[in-house]
This record gives C-alpha cells, structure tokens and sequence, in this order.
C-alpha cells in the first residue's frame, strides 16, 4: 500500500522544492542567543521568539539544574495521578499573579492549552466568534468543539457585512457575529483571537473587543504567546497594553517564548474555568507533567520580570531603532510597535523565490532570518519576519540593518 502513497508524496515534495515552499530546517550548533553558530559560521539571530533573550540565560540554566537536581528528571505522569510537585503549584501562582489573573493550570505547551480550552466550555447551544488571522492552535481547538462558529475579518470589530475582492468570500465584522449569534438563540458566547498575531506583529484590539463582549454578554479569549513578558508597561501581555487587564476572561500562553524559550504553557484566567480544566482539560488530564527543569527555569523568568522592566525596555528600544531605520532605508514593513517586523515581498515578482535568496543571501552576510511563504502566510504575502530580542545589542541592530540595506540594493529591491 506504501508504494502508492510514496509515489504521491514524491511527487508533492518535487512541487514544493520547484515551488521553492519546501522547508529546510538549517542546524544550530550552539545554545540559542543573539549570536549562534549556523554551519561553522558565527551568525546573528533575527528570527528567534527569544524576545527578551532569556533562552541562554544563566539564572535560568542555574534555576534549570537546580530544579532537576531537587526534584529530578520528570514525572513520568500526569497531574491528578502523581504528576504534581510543589514546584508546579508555586509556578502556577506566581503566573496568576503576574498576568492578574484568579487561577493558572499548565500545559505542556500552549498548543495543548488552546486545544484543551473550548470543548470542555462550549457545545451545540453555543458561539464561538473568531478572528480570522488566529493562531493554527486556536482553529484546531475550536474544530473539537461543537459549538457554533463564526468567523470575523481580522481586527474589524464592526456591524458591517461585506465581500473580500481578492476572494469573494463574505466579510463580517465582530459585532455582526455577536449580533447573529443572539440570534441563534446561542447559551454562552465566547470570542477568540490571538493577543499578537504571529505572522504580521499586529496586536488585537482588546479595548474595542472587551466592551462589544460585555454589550452581548460574551466571554473574551486571548492567546497571548507572542506577548507575555513584554507587551504592556511592566510585561503582562496586550491586556496591559490595551488597558483591560482583570477583563478577560481566559488568557492562553506559553513559556516557550519570552519566558525562557523551553517549552510548556497554560491557561490563565476565571478561577472556575481553571478548576473545570483541571477536572475536563484532555490533554492536561492524559499527557505527562511539565518537566521540573522547565518549570524552575519559568519560575526564575517570572521572578526576573516581576523585579524590573530593564529586559522589556530594551528590547523596545531596540525596536523602534529596527524599524525607524528599515523604514528609513525604503523596505515596504508593517507598522506597529511589536518586535515581530514583516519586511513584505509581495509586490515584487516571484516574491516566494525573492524571499529564499533574500534569506540566503543575508546568512551570507551573517544574519540569520528565514523566508516566509504559502501555507504559512498568504499567497501574495510573501515576507522576513524579523524578530527583535533584548539580546541584541544596538551595535548588532544595526549590523543587521545594513546587511539589510545591502542585500535590498543587490536584489533591486531598494535605491
């Protein structure tokens, strides 16, 4: 039977090579840092979620060691059976306390967070209104559920119902679906979107969202991996940022990002929610324990955060220098103020294999970004994410800037 699907899969795997849509994955040999090691060569690391440059960090890998020296390797469980120390307790407290939330429960992962959250909540009799730029963990967590779904266009918060000219596809605002939802004569509402949306850097309108969700009595969720740690005055994530902190009522989020770069997650927010997940949550009831040594490293991320904003300080800084110089040297960038920068590819010709030799071209010039194409973004959206970090020094801000400028001129992109 394999010989057919082999055929199939050859064939398909040509495509994307021709296609230039195949992902090759290039080997770091060194820890993750501003600079590593790519092939013998020493490159600076532009697309990293290492935002606040804790991945390497040596508190972290001290607070790592300790806690796999005090409490070992892993659980070899799951929580309710004999999977929880007190270290898990500890970290889940201190992450209500950061993000302002009643209750945490963790996750192996933020994936495993978004696809616990919505089939315990919501069935048949209810809503969930969803942006349609959310994160692949968000549509696979609603594809569990069987709740009624609509789906509303990216960040418009809207009455309005219209057609994409690209698509024909129906557009509808926010408050449409609220509004058609009532009409359904739905029980609970729940309204889904991603805090920072990861392939643009655009944040949600949280200060819009929440108001239309008290208007229609809906509950707000909000993933916001790309944003804890960071976003917002002290760090606690785009409902600091949007000044509604205390209104959400779900918060999902990771610690494999800004908070240590490992990996686990989880879901934050109503003390009830929490202790119906601890009760209902599949994948927190029929997966292992978070490992000690992630979760005594996040333990000491927090403790770092929560003493001073000097890590989330820099890493704005060195993000207003990015794209105030990116901007300056002509790169068609999406603006905001997150340190995901989109350079955009889309209006010149064959932008995906523009995008690759871009990409390639800068690793020669010893900076490490990565090209971004269909399914991953768009057709027609075509881009470099470049991801800023606290570990990166203004001097290396500006490296990066220049190998920039240079590779544009090669490739006519820029005068």
């Amino acid at each position: 039977m394999y010989n057919e699907m082999q055929k199939y899969l050859q064939k398909e795997l040509t495509n994307l090579e021709e296609q230039k849509l195949f992902k090759h994955e290039r080997i770091i040999e060194s820890p993750q840092d501003a600079e590593i090691i790519v092939g013998d060569q020493k490159v600076l690391n532009f697309c990293a979620n290492n935002y606040l440059g804790l991945s390497s960090h040596p508190d972290l890998v001290e607070a790592a060691h300790k806690a796999i020296d005090e409490r070992g390797f892993g659980l070899s469980s799951v929580r309710f059976i004999c999977g929880t120390q007190d270290i898990h307790k500890e970290l889940e407290d201190k992450m209500t306390k950061f993000l302002g939330t009643e209750d945490t429960i963790l996750f192996s992962s933020c994936f495993d967070a978004n696809g616990a959250v919505f089939e315990p909540l919501l069935g048949p009799n209810d809503a969930i209104i969803t942006d349609a730029l959310n994160h692949a963990s968000i549509i696979d967590g609603i594809r569990l559920c069987k709740a009624q779904r609509w789906i509303y266009s990216h960040g418009n918060m809207s009455d309005d119902i219209g057609v994409d000219p690209s698509t024909g596809k129906e557009l509808k605002g926010l408050e449409r679906c609220l509004k058609e939802a009532d009409e359904a004569g739905v029980r609970f509402k729940m309204i889904a979107t991603d805090g920072v949306f990861s392939m643009d850097g655009d944040i949600a309108k949280l200060d819009e969202i929440v108001p239309l969700a008290d208007k229609y009595n809906a509950l707000v969720m909000v993933d916001d991996s790309h944003s804890t740690g960071f976003m917002g005055k002290t760090g606690r994530g785009t409902h600091e940022y949007r000044n509604v902190m205390g209104k959400i009522d779900i918060i999902t989020t990771t610690f494999g990002k800004a908070l240590g770069g490992a990996s686990g997650g989880c879901i934050s927010g109503r003390k009830e929610i929490v202790d119906w997940m601890r009760n209902k949550g599949r994948p927190y009831l029929f997966s292992n324990t978070v490992p000690p040594a992630t979760v005594g490293a996040s333990i000491k991320a927090l403790d770092l955060l929560t003493a001073s904003t000097e890590l989330r300080d820099k890493l704005e800084s060195n993000t207003k220098l990015f794209r105030n110089e990116m901007t300056k040297a002509g790169f068609d960038i999406i603006p905001g103020d997150h340190p995901i920068v989109p350079i955009m590819f889309g209006k010149y010709d064959n932008p995906s294999k523009l995008a690759v030799e871009f990409a390639d071209k800068m690793l020669g010039e010893g900076v490490y970004v990565i090209a971004f194409s269909f399914p991953v973004v768009p057709k027609g959206k075509d881009r470099i994410r470049v991801q800023l970090s606290a570990a990166h020094s203004t001097e290396q801000v500006m490296f990066a800037v220049n190998a920039f400028i240079k590779v544009g001129k090669e490739l006519g992109m820029i005068s």
